[in-house]
């Protein structure tokens, strides 16, 4: 009985000191820093990873994280120097630089991120405030960023945080007023494409006028030529003509009158409203084309006639 009450004892001794043991050892992860605290007030931080002691039942760890952490702001307006809104999304990263401090003043990863949104609201307000809305979408993007991070960093100091980068994800007009700038857009190119199509237009009739300005030089030029060679044909038929006539004028009066009647006498058209007196047929009456009443045709006996002699 006695040998029974004596196990039963030294099994609750041997747990109480393993429980003991436990509770006063702890292990600090290579992700985490650890706060011991004792009875509500820190007392040490550690924040080599390993196997470390602690008072049991009397101190407290708290386990902070030391890797670098996510804070997503929500998207908000700012106004801009030249007056124009802008819808801003941002987001930090920061690392808890100070155990101690970040359990004194904000006590959890949710505080921090939530004073840290703050801080971080303000000092886009106040940086993207002092610049034009060009500096910040195109200009001085990075530098605006940088403007930024120096500001939040500064003021996280005093919460045991170092503010590692500050990034602008989204920097856009708010939907009506990009709406209307697409419309000031597309305006002002429909403007500039009427402009270049009136240019086109113009530089299309000064091209058109010269060309035919230039089509009328040429054919001046050209029918002036051809009267020209056409005058010259013509002196050198007459004279061709004057000299076939100084050789023999009464085949030449022949000649000229078998072309008009060749002229005038066409197929399906022979019709001639004329005196058969007339000098024209005088041909058909004398083969010397000589005329009732005109001795000065006579020509002397043994000559023979234009139409023999041809």
């Amino acid at each position: 009985m006695k040998l029974n009450v004596v196990g039963g004892v030294f099994l609750v001794l041997v747990v109480a000191v393993l429980i003991v043991a436990y509770s006063s050892v702890f292990t600090v992860y290579q992700t985490q820093q650890a706060l011991v605290v004792r009875l509500g007030q820190p007392v040490r931080v550690v924040s080599v990873p390993g196997l470390n002691v602690k008072l049991p039942f009397v101190d407290t760890v708290i386990a902070i994280d030391k890797r670098i952490l996510d804070l997503e702001a929500p998207a908000q307006e700012v106004i801009a120097s030249d007056q124009k809104r802008l819808v801003v999304d941002a987001f930090a990263r920061y690392r808890i630089q100070d155990p101690l401090r970040f359990y004194q003043t904000l006590g959890s990863i949710q505080g921090a991120n939530s004073q840290l949104a703050i801080l971080l609201n303000s000092a886009l307000r106040r940086v993207l405030g002092e610049v034009t809305f060009s500096h910040v979408v195109r200009d001085q993007r990075a530098e605006l960023m940088a403007r930024i991070r120096g500001l939040v960093d500064t003021e996280a100091a005093g919460y045991g945080i170092s503010v590692v980068d500050v990034r602008i994800r989204r920097a856009d007009l708010p939907e009506q007023n990009s709406q209307a700038v697409y419309q000031r857009m597309q305006t002002e190119r429909q403007r500039e494409a009427a402009e270049f199509r009136a240019q086109g237009a113009q530089r299309a009739q000064e091209i058109r006028s010269r060309a035919d300005r230039d089509v009328t030089v040429l054919i001046a030029d050209a029918t002036s030529k051809s009267e020209q060679i056409r005058g010259e044909g013509d002196s050198t038929r007459n004279k061709i003509f004057a000299e076939a006539f100084n050789r023999d004028p009464d085949f030449f009066g022949f000649y000229r009158s078998m072309q008009a009647y060749e002229a005038s006498m066409r197929h399906n058209d022979t019709r001639l409203l004329l005196k058969p007196d007339t000098s024209f047929f005088r041909y058909f009456n004398d083969p010397f084309g000589r005329q009732k009443g005109d001795a000065s045709q006579a020509r002397p006996p043994g000559a023979q006639s234009p139409a023999a002699s041809r």
